[in-house]
């Protein structure tokens, strides 16, 4: 530890000695006025709260000086400590509320070690505890914050819910061991700058973060190198232990479940109102529609809402981008969320209407039809279906195609046929150890609306046009009838709209599975070579968009094998542990055609 950070440390603990009577109970730093656009605040801004353990959470505290009486409190928890986190809390005092700040331990002011993840639950239980006990608290408190914010306000209620929590709004909320560092038992390399960029100092490694190219380079020469999953690391410039720490619970084990909500003994005992948003652009839906699925499983008179539209990651939070990927949304997706989110907050502790664009429990915005709609549960998203198979009949629609090489051609859809055939399939080779190519779908330029499509090593399939205008709304369903000739394999299936003049509008992200976690999330079952095979698709990501007559569905299925995630050489080993030396003979994927999707449609 370097001179600088043991005179930091001795700081705070003597700050500590300073505001603190007992172990338990803070006697906390006095507040300071602070005049700010005309208005008087009472701040605290070094604030050490206790947790149960004897770890301690910095906070910031703002409260309007005019307000004598205790009010509820709103609370924003966070890993990603910055100095303009302040501002969110002189925003809940403007209007009406206490704003508290409080960090992940380790961070800001806390002496802590950083752990991701791990303490949350504990810790923000104990610091909803100690508002709830203030003298400007009316022990109502409310919780707002997307991603790993949206993950906290989940894990407070892990072994009860305090009964000062009154609601929480978590937005593209995270699932840890479900949602992420991996999804369907694949991991993610942007997972792994996350590690620095959250744990290496007090506030954020930015310099580290944003280094694009250190990052590209790395996984670049992962995948040229072949070495083990595990043994990244080795080729960066300096260990990292969170992330690998991850890779030794590749299934949804203990680890993960002592952070994590996702049995009834976990949602059945919430009930207070909460409001989830997310975005039909955003990776963190998977998480979001994990703690909505199942509170609805297992609370079924939950008061759950759901706002879902065109958003990627970060416009699902608070505000929207206007064009987002090439994509301009239509003007009543334009919404401001964090404004929603106050609304919500007075309706919840204020008796103020309920927000008017909440007519439902899921409310969603229909992409290219300029509104919203409104119903009572997933289930009625839609009111009609189409099912699909994956025929190895030619379509005879030609389109423009980008290759790895980033040249243009012209490729054919197979047919989405509306008859299985058990005893055809399409055949796709994988070479596990050739790295001068890979198979990558999404468009080199992430578009949203494109004139070709990326098909990568797989293959793309489409239904008829649509006579009429049609709507598709929800998240499809369906199986993957597969053989293999190894013990496993990682694929993804993309969802797009082609248009009649041929442009290509990707409905939603990819869905990607592992072949051998598909069924079982918390056990490995390992395929037998050449043995026919269902992968169940069933948590594919919600979208909803108005398709014109003359529009295409097009499915593009592909097995993995790129720099950007895990790579599954199918010898039944711990993915992690395998290197290019387990390559061994070319994947072959033997791609059934009785395979099929269930697509939910709204007829117009």
């Amino acid at each position: 530890m370097t001179a600088f950070k043991l005179l930091k440390v001795a700081f705070v603990l003597l700050l500590v000695g300073l505001v603190s009577c007992n172990s338990t109970t803070d006697v906390q730093q006095q507040p300071r006025t602070v005049s700010r656009d005309g208005k008087a605040y009472l701040v605290q801004d070094s604030v050490l709260i206790t947790t149960r353990d004897g770890a301690k959470v910095s906070a910031i505290i703002v409260r309007s000086k005019a307000e004598t009486k205790p009010q509820p409190a709103i609370l924003f928890h966070t890993i990603y400590t910055r100095t303009e986190d302040i501002n969110r809390a002189y925003e809940a005092a403007d209007k009406g509320y206490v704003g508290v700040v409080s960090y992940t331990r380790g961070k800001h002011l806390s002496p802590s070690e950083i752990r991701p993840y791990v303490h949350e639950g504990q810790d923000v239980y104990d610091v909803i505890d100690w508002i709830a006990k203030q003298a400007w608290s009316n022990a109502e408190v409310g919780m707002y914050g997307g991603s790993y914010a949206g993950f906290v306000q989940w894990a407070s209620m892990k072994e009860a819910v305090h009964p000062a929590l009154k609601t929480i709004v978590p937005s593209v909320a995270a699932a840890p061991g479900i949602a992420e560092p991996m999804e369907n038992g694949v991991y993610f390399n942007f997972h792994y700058p996350w590690w620095h960029y959250v744990t290496n100092n007090k506030t954020l490694d930015t310099v580290s973060y944003y280094n694009g190219k250190r990052w590209n380079d790395l996984y670049f020469n992962w995948y040229k190198d072949g070495v083990a999953y595990k043994r990244l690391d080795s080729l960066d410039v300096e260990p990292n232990p969170g992330f690998n720490k991850t890779l030794e619970h590749p299934t949804f084990d203990s680890y993960w479940k002592s952070m994590t909500l996702y049995n009834q003994a976990d949602f059945s005992k919430i009930d207070i109102p909460i409001l989830s948003t997310t975005g039909y652009y955003d990776g963190g839906q998977f998480g979001t529609m994990h703690y909505l699925k199942s509170h609805y499983q297992y609370n079924p008179n939950a008061e759950h809402y759901l706002l879902i539209g065109p958003y990627s990651h970060f416009g699902a939070q608070e505000l929207p981008e206007k064009h987002i990927l090439g994509y301009d949304i239509d003007s009543v997706a334009q919404i401001d969320i964090k404004n929603l989110i106050f609304e919500w907050f007075d309706y919840i502790f204020k008796d103020a209407q309920k927000p008017t664009l909440l007519q439902d429990k899921i409310n969603y915005q229909v992409m290219g039809a300029n509104t919203w709609k409104h119903v009572a549960s997933l289930d009625k998203l839609a009111t009609d279906s189409l099912q699909v198979y994956f025929s190895n009949q030619r379509s005879g629609v030609a389109f423009k195609s980008t290759y790895d090489t980033g040249n243009l051609g012209v490729n054919e859809h197979f047919s989405l046929a509306k008859s299985a055939d058990a005893t055809n399939y399409i055949e796709q080779t994988i070479d596990m150890s050739d790295r001068s190519q890979f198979s990558w779908n999404l468009s080199g330029d992430r578009s949203i609306v494109s004139e070709t499509l990326t098909v990568g090593q797989g293959f793309s399939f489409a239904t008829e046009p649509f006579d009429d205008d049609v709507e598709i709304t929800g998240a499809i369903r369906g199986v993957l009838n597969v053989a293999i000739n190894k013990k496993d394999f990682d694929c993804n299936v993309l969802l797009y709209e082609q248009t009649a003049d041929g442009k290509f509008f990707s409905l939603t992200l990819p869905f990607t599975t592992r072949a051998s976690m598909s069924q079982d999330k918390e056990h490995r079952n390992l395929l037998t070579p050449n043995e026919k095979t269902a992968i169940p698709i069933s948590n594919f990501r919600m979208t909803s968009k108005k398709l014109k007559k003359g529009s295409r569905i097009v499915v593009v299925i592909n097995g993995i094998k790129h720099p950007f995630s895990q790579i599954n050489y199918g010898t039944g080993k711990a993915v992690s542990d395998e290197t290019i030396q387990d390559a061994g003979k070319p994947l072959k994927i033997k791609w059934y055609t009785d395979s099929f999707l269930t697509i939910p449609i709204n007829r117009y």
